[in-house]
């Protein structure tokens, strides 16, 4: 009896999110971590064994440090995408589920660069001392708390992210993440001690009055990944809790999920690759524009039919920006999206740093931008408090709001940053990128803290900054 892959519903319905690169400045580093991502999920089972995929995908996407064979599975995977990168005829013969023909050869060839690093290209972990930038990092965040960091981690974990729904965490391994970077300890915790080159990025910092370009760690030191996969699940033996505590923690529910998550996209290629005809190939490989990947699979693991044509059927357009990037919602994005098209924003519901009257706030600013940028709320959405779904209204015109709807500014103290939105000293980086070479990466700040979130509440609906703007202080995760 075939068994049905026990994802979560929610995941299926979000599905994979593609962002079109064309009208929008783009975050390199992100753009590769998602290539080397997809490739290892859609990697022939011949070549990865379902369990090795499984825990490959946790370490890379969710540990600071990795273990040497996961190490050296990044560098041949990278020394292969910074070969092809410059080929797109042997990126589409080797590849075919991506296309970068929507990329100018400077952000190709910055992207090769990035795929280089993560190779080896400058050797021994000095080129990326991870566990000396958490610390700095953690130093930053926590300010005079850092000595009793532990009881802080602990405040977060029970107070905030169990009291929204998270309660599956466990507080050793919310602990061992907030001290180290590792989330996903799959062997003996000495076997940790690679720095993960694929959370690396480039930022802009002041150094002794000149602007330069540093490599260091931006990311999430506050929530950790775990509520992504690991607070739900369709299997509810699960969540089973003794003596009210839960049997299972957040890391064997998120190891459950991802590895039936990689088992039903493998159903679906082998699927597609036995019933589909060669016109009916040709059809897909043809549809894919640049700048997009192939349509993901459906919640039964069989290719979805191809809509009717037509613009908007045949495009059925998803934004789906994180709530780091919701001050891109403008009315310049949405003239983008075809009418029927769908927008569904992440909200900040496990950001710690945000207060119960911040979170309200934040909701109600996402459904003034998005009402701005021409959606209105998704009929029949089901209510969420991690997700907010809307369509674009064909009725509304662009850059209209609905009289009962004001733009406002919270109070001062409600917009207040937190400790994590400063930057880090420069001498807690690593050297500073030498030469005129192109670097890496857009030198944009990639933190992940709710600094700019405090920008996008602030922001007035009349000055709402264009696509291709600048953003205060984030990028992508």
């Amino acid at each position: 009896m075939k068994m049905r892959p026990q994802i979560p519903e929610s995941l299926r319905e979000e599905g994979i999110g593609i962002l079109k690169t064309s009208g929008l400045r783009i975050f390199l580093p992100s753009v590769a971590r998602h290539m080397l991502i997809f490739s290892l999920a859609l990697e022939e089972p011949e070549k990865m064994g379902l369990q090795e995929r499984s825990e490959t995908f946790l370490e890379v996407w969710g540990n600071a440090l990795l273990r040497p064979p996961v190490a050296t599975f990044v560098r041949a995977q990278a020394d292969l995408l910074a070969h092809l990168v410059p080929e797109p005829d042997r990126l589409g013969e080797q590849l075919p589920w991506l296309s970068l023909r929507a990329l100018k050869f400077r952000e190709r060839d910055a992207l090769e660069a990035v795929f280089r690093f993560w190779a080896g290209g400058e050797k021994g972990p000095e080129a990326f001392p991870m566990s000396r930038l958490w610390d700095s990092r953690l130093r930053h965040y926590l300010g005079s708390r850092y000595d009793a960091r532990r009881g802080v981690s602990d405040w977060d974990l029970r107070m905030k992210l169990h009291d929204r729904g998270a309660q599956v965490i466990h507080t050793q391994e919310f602990r061992r993440w907030r001290d180290t970077g590792v989330a996903f300890e799959l062997r003996d915790s000495s076997a940790y001690h690679v720095p993960n080159r694929t959370l690396a990025s480039g930022r802009l910092l002041s150094y002794r009055g000149e602007r330069v370009a540093a490599r260091g760690y931006w990311g999430d030191i506050a929530t950790g990944p775990f509520v992504a996969f690991g607070i739900e699940a369709d299997d509810e033996s699960l969540l089973r809790t003794s003596n009210g505590q839960p049997v299972k923690a957040a890391g064997e529910i998120t190891q459950h999920n991802v590895t039936e998550m990689l088992r039903e996209v493998a159903a679906w290629g082998r699927c597609r690759a036995t019933l589909g005809n060669p016109e009916e190939k040709q059809h897909a490989e043809g549809s894919l524009e640049p700048g997009t990947a192939a349509r993901p699979p459906s919640a039964s693991g069989f290719p979805e039919p191809h809509p009717p044509s037509g613009f908007g059927a045949e495009s059925q357009p998803v934004l789906c920006p994180l709530c780091r990037m919701v001050h891109l919602l403008s009315p310049e994005l949405g003239a983008c999206v075809a009418p029927g098209g769908n927008l569904i924003v992440e909200l900040a519901r496990y950001l710690v740093d945000m207060r119960q009257e911040q979170l309200q706030g934040f909701n109600t600013r996402v459904g003034e931008l998005a009402q701005a940028a021409g959606f209105s709320p998704q009929a029949g959405a089901r209510p969420s408090e991690t997700f907010a779904r809307f369509c674009k209204s064909p009725e509304l015109a662009l850059g209209s709001t609905d009289p009962a709807v004001e733009p406002r500014t919270l109070p001062l103290e409600v917009l207040a940053q937190p400790l994590e939105a400063r930057s880090p000293a420069p001498e807690d980086l690593t050297d500073p990128l030498q030469g005129g070479t192109p670097h890496s990466e857009p030198c944009q700040p990639p933190s992940a803290s709710p600094g700019s979130l405090s920008k996008v509440l602030a922001l007035p609906q009349g000055a709402l900054p264009p696509p291709n703007s600048e953003s205060d202080s984030k990028t992508g995760v």
